[in-house]
């Protein structure tokens, strides 16, 4: 695998945030003197984001794309980008320009001693709801699976990319990337980044929907790590 950055960003009605985006991820990828590529994965859009994004591509071979025929959810876009990530380093973060693509270089000062570095919201730019709504649900993924990431939901990451193409990715389990890379023998580290205002699109999600579907995952992931299979080969000759 070649070394470099993959960016995975899912998009889903953006379009109003996809240009600026581009502008300020590409100006800091370029100043890390490695090869990348930003992989927008259009979640089934019925604005004109498919659109913005071909634009992006018309103008830079660095942009790729992947376009579904229907809204699939976070988790179906993160694992197509997933399997079409070329370079060593996946970093992972959302369209709507709430993560600071300044934040990067912060969150790889940390990687190579660990195998995934995780952003952390620690002043989130949400509603009362939202932030209530997101300090319980780490707090009982907590109880559960002892991963001790205080933001678990933050989109913005930095991983191993021959880690992560083993990880089997189901729906909604795109909350549990820590654990699940935690499973794969990763050390994970959580780094403080910035969380701005929306300042274009609605946010897609809400507090009641995401509860009953997150304890449901969480009950899945539990079962998973509990009975994951760690041999520990005293030799071998193959």
């Amino acid at each position: 695998m070649q070394e470099g950055y993959s960016v995975v960003v899912p998009v889903f009605n953006e379009e109003g945030n996809i240009a600026l985006l581009y502008k300020e991820l590409s100006t800091v990828l370029k100043s890390l003197d490695l090869p990348y590529e930003i992989i927008f994965i259009d979640d089934g859009s019925t604005d004109n984001s498919l659109q913005e994004i071909k634009i992006l591509t018309s103008k830079d071979v660095s942009v790729k794309y992947i376009s579904f025929k229907k809204n699939l959810g976070q988790s179906a876009a993160l694992k197509s980008g997933f399997q079409h990530c070329k370079y060593s380093v996946t970093i992972t973060m959302d369209s709507d320009l709430q993560n600071d693509p300044a934040d990067i270089p912060g969150l790889l000062q940390f990687y190579g001693e660990y195998q995934m570095v995780n952003g952390w919201r620690k002043n989130r730019r949400d509603n009362f709801s939202k932030k209530i709504g997101s300090k319980i649900g780490n707090f009982v993924r907590n109880l559960f699976v002892h991963d001790n990431i205080k933001d678990t939901g933050c989109s913005l990451k930095v991983m191993d990319t021959a880690m992560l193409k083993r990880i089997k990715i189901y729906k909604g389990l795109h909350r549990f990337l820590p654990v699940l890379m935690m499973s794969e023998g990763a050390k994970v580290k959580e780094v403080p980044v910035n969380h701005r205002q929306r300042m274009h699109g609605t946010s897609k999600y809400n507090n009641l929907g995401r509860a009953f579907a997150g304890l449901y995952d969480l009950i899945c992931v539990r079962w998973m790590v509990k009975h994951q299979i760690n041999e520990e080969i005293k030799e071998k000759n193959v």
